[in-house]
C-alpha cells in the first residue's frame, strides 16, 4: 500500500508546473486531494475530480475563509510562488513585495491559519529554492524570500513538533517548469541561457518536475518520519560541489 493512501493532503499552486504534476502523483498513490490555486479552471484541468478552491494565498482574508470550513489534513505541500529577477538596487519595491507575499506570506498565512487544521502526525512540505541557500546575480528577492520559507520550515518543526507533525523544506535548482520557460523566452539569448542553466550542476543538466513530485511524495509519507526540520536541495549537487 502507498504511503499516502487515504491521506488528505492540500496542494497550492496545483494548477501548473511542479503543483500539478505534484497533485497527480500523490492522487496516483492514493491521497485525497484538495487542489488550491488562483484560477478555478486551471484547477480543474490538474484533476477534475479533486476538491478545487480558488484564492490567493498571500490573501489573508481568503486564507482564513478558507481555513474555517476546510477539512482536517494530513499532510500540506506548500509550493505556490513567483519569480522575478533583478538586483537589490534595480528591484522596484514593488516587485520586493510581490516577491515577499508570493514566496513567503504565503506559506506563512497558510501555516499561521491552518495549523489547527492539521491532524497530529501529519507532515508539511514548503518549497524554496537552491538559490535560498546560495547567492546568484539577478535574482535577490527571490532568493531572499525563499531563504526566508527555509528557515519558516524549521521554525514550523519546532513549534509543531509537540504535536508529531513535521515540516521540511525542499530547495529546487533550475526545473524545466511553464515559469523557467518563460524566463528563457524573455531572454535575449534562450539558448544560451539554457546551456547555461544546464551546466550549473555535476549532472549538467535541468530538473523535471516529476522528480520534485517523488521527493515532495517521499515527505509527505510515513516512511520519513524521523524527518523534519530539513532544507533538502534537488538540484543535481549544484549545492553540494560549487
Amino acid at each position: 500500500m502507498s504511503a499516502l493512501q487515504g491521506r488528505r493532503l492540500l496542494v497550492t499552486g496545483a494548477g501548473s508546473g511542479i503543483g500539478r504534476v505534484a497533485a497527480r502523483l500523490f492522487k496516483d498513490r492514493g491521497a485525497d486531494l484538495v487542489l488550491v490555486g488562483r484560477r478555478l479552471e486551471t484547477l480543474q484541468e490538474t484533476l477534475p475530480d479533486a476538491q478545487h478552491v480558488a484564492f490567493d494565498h498571500s490573501d489573508e482574508a481568503a486564507v482564513a475563509a478558507f481555513a474555517r470550513d476546510c477539512p482536517t489534513f494530513d499532510g500540506l505541500f506548500l509550493n505556490a510562488g513567483q519569480l522575478l529577477t533583478g538586483s537589490v538596487e534595480s528591484t522596484p519595491i514593488s516587485d520586493f513585495d510581490a516577491m515577499i507575499a508570493a514566496n513567503l506570506r504565503g506559506p506563512w498565512l497558510m501555516a499561521h491559519h491552518l495549523g489547527s487544521r492539521l491532524k497530529d502526525g501529519a507532515s508539511v512540505v514548503l518549497v524554496g529554492s537552491n538559490i535560498g541557500l546560495r547567492a546568484i546575480p539577478d535574482s535577490a528577492a527571490y532568493s531572499v524570500a525563499k531563504a526566508g520559507v527555509h528557515m519558516l520550515a524549521k521554525v514550523l518543526a519546532l513549534e509543531w513538533a509537540p504535536r508529531g507533525i513535521r515540516c521540511n523544506a525542499i530547495a529546487p535548482g533550475p526545473i524545466r517548469t511553464a515559469m523557467v520557460e518563460a524566463r528563457l523566452a524573455a531572454s535575449a539569448d534562450p539558448a544560451g541561457d539554457l546551456a547555461e542553466l544546464s551546466t550549473v550542476n555535476p549532472l549538467k543538466r535541468l530538473g523535471t518536475e516529476a522528480e520534485v513530485a517523488a521527493l515532495a511524495a517521499h515527505l509527505l509519507g510515513g516512511e520519513s518520519g524521523w524527518t523534519t526540520g530539513t532544507v533538502i536541495p534537488i538540484d543535481g549537487g549544484a549545492d553540494a560541489v560549487f
